[in-house]
């Protein structure tokens, strides 16, 4: 098969700089990695610095006001932030969106991370693509009916568009600055229109990713009435006792260029993205159930744009969410998809990481796409945990994958190592 790298598909993307935090301790990606690769569940009891599970908790998901679980992945220092090292007065800080700061501190993260220097990125035609969520701050700024505290930061400081224009206002980054909300998805839908402003030249270099913290209690109330949430607190992704999804903070972004802008510039590679898409589930029975005919035809077709089959992939790092009616649609998508093309005996595995740190989101699929480049990077994939028995809805001994349950070697190959993130 002709390489997708050198002939006249579409110019592939560098990831040459990563910054995050996950829960665990995972102050950045190197912290990340480690906790992968030793299978530590980082979710654990909700800490009273976010708020009071003793007051608002229960078993009970239909008791009015409540929520369940109790449990869920929060990073460390989601509060803590140096204005002055990004020109920013403690007043205006005070009003600033923690998933704002913490953007801030990832993004500069990520460009050192990739060797580059913010100050002589300045002015340039850097783009910022930031997938979005939930707003607590605004909630909790907003809380107060007689508006004594708004103040003059206070919009600037809520508004959702200030997680990527806050990154390109300090940076004085010139190239596109969008903030975006498709739910899970938000995050990676920010790399694909990373990739697609870096291929038209509107970017030299761009900075993609997601945010989620959690400071109130609201959203988790609502989720848990959703019946979306797990009333044990764990997540057990493809899991027979899997019953939801635990909510979890992430701040995840990845640096960017054109891949032989990267090679030319002696950029470092993580990994290289040859192909993204987007598409909708569109009408199935619910707004929130997923359709596996939607997301298989979104692999065939991301894959035909590579230049291979899905056969020819590797590892797929899963949404896996760890619900009772989704992970099983997305498990039949898979088996359908990457069937198509695949050698006898060819080796595929599915994990998910957010069996490790929760669901975090609107950062969910930046996490799991750091994972995947990591992954490709090091040869290594890190055990799925959680699992104890493969739901009955999932038939894996027909499946053309499998779950690697310990630290597996990546799979024996020719030509280029693949991935799906």
């Amino acid at each position: 098969m002709t390489d997708p790298l050198r002939s006249g598909y579409p110019e592939k993307i560098a990831i040459i700089g990563i910054g995050c935090r996950f829960p665990g301790g995972a102050s950045d990606h190197r912290a990340f990695w480690r906790n992968l690769l030793d299978g530590k569940d980082c979710v654990t009891a909700t800490p009273p610095d976010r708020y009071d599970v003793t007051a608002l908790g229960s078993r009970d998901q239909a008791k009015p006001g409540r929520l369940v679980g109790g449990r869920g992945g929060y990073i460390d220092g989601f509060d803590e932030f140096d204005p002055g090292f990004f020109g920013i007065s403690p007043r205006e800080a005070h009003h600033m969106d923690p998933q704002q700061r913490k953007m801030l501190e990832v993004a500069w993260e990520a460009l050192e991370d990739g060797g580059q220097r913010p100050a002589e990125l300045a002015g340039r035609d850097v783009g910022v693509f930031v997938g979005a969520f939930t707003l607590d701050y605004k909630i909790l700024q907003f809380a107060d009916l007689r508006f004594d505290t708004l103040a003059a930061h206070t919009a600037t400081g809520t508004m959702m568009t200030m997680v990527s224009n806050r990154i390109s206002h300090c940076f004085d980054f010139r190239g596109p600055s969008i903030s975006l909300d498709t739910a899970c998805s938000s995050s990676l839908v920010a790399v694909h229109l990373a990739g697609e402003s870096l291929r038209r030249g509107e970017s030299s270099l761009a900075l993609a990713g997601g945010v989620l913290l959690h400071m109130a209690p609201q959203y988790t109330i609502a989720e848990t009435k959703g019946g979306f949430l797990s009333t044990e607190g764990r997540s057990r992704t493809f899991d027979a006792d899997a019953d939801g999804y635990v909510r979890a903070e992430g701040v995840g972004v990845v640096a960017l260029k054109r891949l032989g802008d990267a090679l030319r510039d002696g950029d470092p590679v993580h990994a290289v993205i040859t192909a993204t898409g987007v598409n909708q589930d569109g009408r199935t029975s619910g707004i929130t159930t997923p359709s596996a005919d939607a997301q298989a035809a979104l692999i065939q077709r991301v894959c035909a744009e590579a230049g291979i089959t899905p056969g020819d992939l590797q590892y797929v790092e899963a949404h896996g969410t760890s619900t009772p009616v989704g992970d099983p649609v997305e498990a039949a998508a898979l088996a359908r998809a990457l069937a198509v093309g695949r050698a006898p005996g060819a080796a595929c595995w599915v994990g998910s990481v957010k069996a490790n740190i929760g669901h975090t989101e609107s950062a969910a699929g930046i996490a799991g796409l750091i994972k995947t480049a990591l992954s490709l990077e090091h040869g290594l994939i890190p055990p799925h945990i959680n699992l104890e028995r493969v739901s009955p809805a999932i038939d894996l001994a027909a499946a053309p994958f499998d779950i690697p349950t310990r630290v597996t070697p990546w799979p024996a190959h020719e030509g280029r190592a693949r991935g799906r993130g």
